[in-house]
């Protein structure tokens, strides 16, 4: 057993495709809400109604999700998925959180950002090495 491969497992990388397009989608969103910007540098208004409408509209549509996906992924990687997305809001709060009282912006989103990077490692399990290169 190896870190990269796990108990032996073979990993299908199975959802590359539809989270290609939901990386496209997010980005699009903070492209816009930074556009708009605002005292917050990024418009959270524009990004959150963004983000959950590409959420429901890629993340939650069964009929996309099979178009683009070309199975179903391990119980592993599933697990992976869900402990990743945890993550990322812990290291939110962590690296972000302590500037809310200030509302000094540009450590706050630049806390969002560094977590979200963080929190793609993981995700090397679920989607192969272009999560890491």
């Amino acid at each position: 057993m190896s870190l990269l491969q796990p108990r032996g497992e073979i990993l299908a990388f199975n959802h590359k495709r539809a989270c290609g397009l939901w990386l496209i989608a997010v980005s699009l969103v903070i492209f816009a809400a930074a556009l708009i910007g605002g005292k917050q540098i990024i418009n959270m208004p524009v990004f959150s109604l963004g983000y959950i409408t590409a959420f429901f509209s890629i993340n939650a549509n069964k009929s996309l999700l099979k178009r683009f996906s070309d199975g179903p992924s391990s119980p592993f990687q599933r697990k992976v998925g869900f402990y990743a997305v945890i993550s990322l809001f812990v290291l939110m709060s962590l690296f972000g959180g302590p500037y809310f009282a200030s509302e000094n912006w540009r450590r706050i989103w630049l806390g969002a950002l560094l977590a979200t990077a963080l929190h793609f490692l993981p995700f090397y399990y679920v989607h192969g090495n272009r999560c890491l290169f």
